[in-house]
């Protein structure tokens, strides 16, 4: 022993470095040793499965109770739920010592109460399902006047713990108490450190108890352990009771932490709470409605544990509570409204000043879960104050009618003051009509509670109820503008003529006030008195009223005068036209001054806004009083944006000066009566839209170009920007506008063509072709009166002459073309050419690709032949006018044209022969195109034939200087056959070209040509005639080349031969050719031309009467061209012709008119008249002379073109 001794002295001294190294210490801590190595041995034995050791253990352990009290207290929190345990063992013996061992921990016990226990505690602890509530019952009755020592705890902690795990709510309540009073009795705090691992758990699990009251005990458990022990000894608790506030589990598990925490930050002081508070503030706001519950439920309970100190720091907590009463989360509304309650509760009396703003505050708030809160929580403090619990029901009878007092009433007064006092009612007032229910119930309540006489009351605050209501009148929130309308309204509706003389003064004086708002706030005000009151009720206030509305629509800031607006609708009601007669002159007098002009306009809006029906006829005779000064085409604007839709009716009286403006000398006024004509056309409706055109319409037929000008652009500006379906009234525009591009002003014409672009766009692509009927025509009239205009000449139309002006009509026509039925498409086609006909060369080429595509592409499908021919046409137009724009589609067109030729219908193979021809002046490689019509030409016969010939004569007539030699020379061998032919249209081509490749053949070649058609005077009629076409072309194309021929002779009396044949189609041939060749041969003088002449006039007398309408032609030409020389002849010429003008057939009588005119020379002075008189009456020469000179231009072109 002393060996083990002197070792564990050593191991002591290593391991304790003590400025002192005693006996005594180390005697202790042997004890404390051997204790330690006791109970770990005995703590061993009791877990044996062998009775006696187990026996021998619990002995051991009762026998540790006599240890030294330092020792005590530390050993008996393991011994006693050792022995405790060992109580229910099924030895006897083991059941005995365990017994025996508590009683003398039990004797130990020095605290006399209990000491006195002892036995109870003990049957708690060997029974505790029948003995724990009762010992606790025990304890709770006992009255402690000596603190409890370590054994007491060692007997006490045992059945408080069981108490804790209980399920009955009433036995944890106790033991909670019990738990938290057992910190304040025992003499050392530390003696319970032990026990605080058992413990905490279990009153932790009843803070979060379902029972209020028993987180309640618990609550102040927890505050009194920490209170007694200090934090240091519950490091994890108050992080704990955070986390807890924060759960998502339960509000119940939140409000359980509340309370605990808020038990807590009471015990650790006032600085402590200081510190954390910020972080509560901060998480009332947290984004987790969890959070924000917990948080704000600790507010709650804050005030109950810290009680006077929690006053000081109510400014900071109030604005978290009441943002909480807005929450979008019940819970956390809920937890709000709870803590305001407490708050209310605590501190009514002395933070009155303090709290009282606040809750005002709230009254008025936007969120109406706020205003509910804040009438709920201002009710509790006015309860307090007039000493009523406000827990009484008032249902049933009129809403004035309650549960108050005088008493209440001046209890009020002396707290609040009657300033307070009337501004609180005002409020509370006000809310009784509020938007929500909730709202206004709870408002009704705290009324009916707080006011014992309505009207009486009222009368009393009437300047503050005004003065509230006006101010929230003018709010910016709609709904508090609402409730303060309805108040107003029901104070008027149920008090009436009481109240009336009391009202419309303030209102009246509220106009004065330099704030706008509140002056807006009077405006509204009024309008509800004017809707709350009877008619018969107002007439006596009219003179104020009048006045007051008057005033407040020349105010100058604009949401005055728009309520003063509102409330002239209201007045108007009543007053009728007395509000219009005493109100609407004095604005329009205003507009007439420049510093009111402005103001009083908009109160003209304002009116209108409301009352437009009845003002405007007021109004406008004003305004539109021409010529439209800049002010009134302002205010024209301004008003009609108001007016809207209803002003259609007036248009007729508007829209003619506002158009006049827009096209007078003056800029500024221009431009505002554009923009008030903008404004004009945009505000009409459906209703209204018929009008407007019928108008524009009107404008665009005016004899002035500028309101022409004017009327097209607020067309286009109309089909814009209107939100409109117009498609109805576009045709009539369409036509109109079309008719307009051909306008004398030029101005006019690009204002025309933009407004038809707006126009055609407004108009849905699947319907464009439904419109190319109406364009035809349009574009017809629009030539017509081009033509009407020029007198001769090419016709453009000005608009299709703009850059970009096939842009707006070409899409109608291109939509019939892709998508429309056949007939559509042959209209679309020939319109297009019609369209093409009347636009510059210049503009047509930005245009030609999008338009040739498609044509190409139609004409390639098998549609009918009406379709195809029309496509033709159009290509022809394109080909003479777009040049050098087709190149990209030469190929295309050339395969087109030659497929064409092969056609089945003759419209289309002679449309598609003019059509290549033209195309040919564009191709480079011209060769191979001959060759393959040439080709064609051998193969074909009929009416193929003839379309081919006619190509090729286009061809030779437009390229045949490019044609090679050699593919010429085949021309010439192949055509002088076929003017043998006996179809008769085949000899007329081939002759034609024979007459046109004459230009390109050499000498030699043209001599055998001539000699060949010499010789064949003497063959058959068809070979007769072939050879008098050939030659009568040549004399067209070379005359020259024949006159100088050696046998020139040969050939005059060739063709003076032929005109005694018996075959009228050679005489009338060879006449053509004898005036062919004196058109060529009176240019210089010859001794032929008479004898030619001679011929021809024998013609006159021809059996045939086109011999003689050929002949009197030929003269025609001659006289034209040399007028001296049929003047000089007119003995030879003039018995004839004479003869003619009498000739039974029509055509050759009208020929010897236009002979006459110009052989006579009619036209030229009367001495010609007289003149002629030898050959035809006085009467018949005046007559003649009166025709147009020019009138048959086109007649002779067209002849000579076909007949080559």
């Amino acid at each position: 022993m002393d060996m083990v001794r002197a070792a564990l002295w050593h191991i002591w001294l290593e391991h304790n470095n003590l400025v002192f190294n005693n006996k005594i210490q180390f005697d202790l801590f042997l004890i404390m040793l051997s204790v330690m190595l006791l109970l770990g041995a005995s703590s061993q034995g009791l877990e044996d499965k062998a009775w006696r050791t187990k026996q021998s253990s619990v002995q051991l352990l009762g026998a540790m109770a006599y240890c030294a009290p330092q020792q005590l207290s530390q050993c008996l929190p393991k011994i006693v739920p050792k022995l405790t345990e060992v109580l229910t063992d099924t030895h006897p013996k083991v059941q005995s010592a365990a017994q025996t061992a508590l009683q003398q921990v039990g004797s130990v016990i020095k605290n006399p109460e209990i000491s006195a226990l002892v036995p109870t505690l003990l049957m708690g602890l060997t029974d505790p399902n029948d003995y724990t509530k009762y010992s606790l019952d025990i304890l709770l009755q006992t009255t402690f006047i000596n603190s409890i020592d370590a054994p007491s705890l060692a007997l006490l902690v045992p059945i408080v713990h069981r108490g804790l795990r209980e399920r009955s709510a009433e036995t944890k309540k106790k033991a909670a108490q019990i738990a938290g009073n057992m910190c304040s009795l025992v003499t050392e705090p530390k003696d319970m450190i032990p026990y605080t691992g058992l413990l905490l758990p279990e009153v932790k699990k009843v803070l979060v108890d379902p029972i209020p009251e028993v987180r309640s005990v618990a609550a102040r458990a927890i505050g009194s352990l920490i209170r007694g022990m200090g934090e240091e000894n519950f490091p994890d608790l108050v992080p704990w009771l955070f986390d807890t506030l924060k759960s998502e589990n339960s509000n119940v598990e939140r409000s359980g932490a509340a309370q605990g925490l808020s038990e807590v930050l009471a015990a650790l002081g006032i600085d402590y709470f200081d510190h954390v508070l910020p972080d509560i503030i901060r998480n009332c706001s947290h984004q987790r409605a969890p959070v924000r519950d917990g948080y704000l439920t600790l507010f709650k309970y804050l005030p109950r544990s810290l009680g006077v100190q929690f006053q000081n720091y109510l400014q900071q907590v109030l604005p978290a509570i009441l943002d909480g009463l807005a929450d979008e989360n019940e819970s956390v509304r809920d937890a709000a409204l709870g803590a305001g309650h407490v708050l209310v509760e605590h501190y009514a009396a002395t933070s009155l000043p303090l709290l009282l703003p606040a809750v005002e505050d709230g009254i008025f708030n936007d969120s109406w879960r706020i205003r509910q809160s804040s009438v709920e929580l201002l009710g509790d403090l006015l309860f307090k104050v007039a000493g009523t619990s406000g827990k009484a029901l008032l249902e049933g009878g009129s809403d004035d009618e309650g549960s108050s007092t005088e008493a209440h009433g001046r209890a009020i007064i002396e707290v609040l003051g009657r300033g307070k006092r009337d501004e609180i009612l005002s409020a509370l007032y006000m809310v009784r009509t509020d938007v929500s229910i909730s709202v206004r119930q709870a408002a009704l309540h705290v009324w009916k509670t707080i006011v014992a006489n309505t009207p009486k009351t009222l009368k009393e605050i009437m300047p503050v109820l005004m003065n509230t209501l006006i101010s929230s009148l003018a709010s910016l929130s709609s709904e508090r503008r609402q409730v303060a309308g309805r108040a107003l309204g029901e104070l008027v509706r149920k008090l009436g003529e009481r109240v009336l003389p009391l009202i419309i003064p303030i209102l009246s004086q509220g106009l004065k006030d330099p704030n706008a708002s509140r002056r807006q706030g009077v405006c509204i005000g009024l309008s509800e008195v004017m809707t709350s009151a009877g008619k018969s009720q107002l007439l006596s206030f009219m003179d104020e009223l009048i006045p007051t509305i008057r005033t407040a629509l020349c105010d100058s800031m604009p949401e005055v005068r728009e309520s003063a607006g509102l409330a002239f609708s209201t007045l108007y009601k009543s007053a009728g036209m007395q509000a219009i007669d005493e109100i609407i002159p004095t604005l329009l007098h205003a507009l007439e001054d420049e510093d009111t002009s402005e103001t009083a306009l908009d109160g003209l809006k304002q009116i209108l806004s409301v009352r437009t029906t009845a003002v405007l006829p007021h109004i406008l005779p004003k305004l539109v009083h021409t010529p439209l000064s800049a002010f009134n085409a302002h205010a024209l604007g301004a008003l009609a944006e108001v007016a809207g839709p209803s002003l259609y009716i007036h248009l007729g009286t508007v829209l003619p000066a506002l158009l006049s403006a827009m096209g007078g000398d003056d800029e500024e006024v221009q431009k505002l009566a554009k923009e008030a004509a903008e404004t004009v056309v945009l505000v009409i409706d459906e209703d209204g839209a018929e009008f407007l055109i019928s108008e524009l319409l009107k404008g665009v037929s005016d004899n002035q170009a500028a309101i022409r000008r004017s009327s097209s652009y607020l067309i286009g500006y109309f089909f814009k920007n209107s939100k409109l379906y117009l498609v109805d009234e576009a045709p009539n525009l369409i036509s109109t506008l079309i008719v307009l591009l051909s306008d004398s002003d030029s101005a006019t014409v690009v204002v025309a063509w933009e407004a038809l672009s707006r126009v055609v766009s407004s108009i849905p692509k699947e319907t464009l072709p439904s419109y190319i009927k109406l364009v035809r025509d349009a574009v017809s009239t629009s030539r017509d009166k081009e033509r009407r205009k020029r007198k001769g000449g090419a016709i453009l139309i000005p608009g299709l002459c703009l850059p970009k002006a096939l842009q707006p009509l070409l899409p109608i026509f291109l939509q019939g073309l892709i998508s429309g039925s056949a007939e559509t498409r042959e209209q679309a086609a020939l319109g297009l050419g019609e369209l093409i006909e009347m636009t510059s060369e210049q503009v047509l080429k930005e245009f030609v690709i999008q338009i040739t595509g498609p044509l190409i592409r139609i004409i390639g499908d098998r549609f009918p032949w009406q379709v195809k021919s029309a496509i033709l046409s159009t290509l022809s137009i394109i080909i003479r006018k777009g040049g050098m724009a087709l190149k990209p589609f030469l190929p295309q067109l050339q395969t087109t044209f030659i497929k064409c030729l092969q056609d089945n219908t003759r419209t289309v193979r002679s449309s598609a022969a003019l059509a290549l021809g033209k195309l040919s002046a564009l191709s480079t490689r011209i060769d191979p195109l001959v060759g393959d019509l040439l080709s064609s030409l051998q193969a074909s016969d009929g009416g193929i034939r003839e379309a081919i010939l006619t190509a090729l004569k286009g061809v030779m007539k437009h390229a045949g200087k490019t044609v090679s030699s050699g593919v010429r020379t085949r021309v010439y061998t192949l055509l002088k056959d076929l003017i043998r032919q006996e179809d008769d249209q085949v000899r007329i081509s081939a002759a034609s070209i024979l007459g046109i490749i004459s230009q390109y053949l050499e000498d030699d070649e043209l001599t055998g040509l001539l000699e060949e058609l010499i010789n064949m005077a003497s063959s058959s009629w068809h070979a007769r005639h072939g050879s008098m076409l050939t030659i009568s072309s040549i004399l067209r194309h070379k005359p020259s080349a024949v006159c100088q021929f050696a046998m020139f002779s040969s050939i005059l009396g060739c063709l003076k031969t032929a005109l005694k044949d018996e075959k009228f189609p050679i005489r009338e041939t060879s006449t053509k050719a004898l005036g062919r060749l004196l058109l060529h041969q009176i240019q210089r003088s010859s001794a032929t031309n008479l004898d030619i002449l001679t011929s021809l006039v024998s013609a006159l007398q021809d059996d045939s009467s086109e011999v003689r309408r050929k002949a009197l032609s030929a003269i025609k030409a001659v006289a034209k061209e040399n007028p001296s020389f049929t003047v000089t002849h007119a003995s030879l010429i003039g018995p004839a012709l004479a003869e003619c003008l009498r000739d039974g057939s029509t055509p050759v009588r009208l020929a010897a008119e236009r002979c006459a005119l110009h052989c006579f020379q009619l036209t030229k002075g009367s001495e010609n008249v007289q003149a002629a008189q030898k050959f035809i009456t006085g009467l018949e020469a005046r007559r003649l002379s009166k025709l147009p000179e020019q009138s048959d231009d086109s007649e002779d072109s067209e002849a000579e073109s076909a007949s080559g």
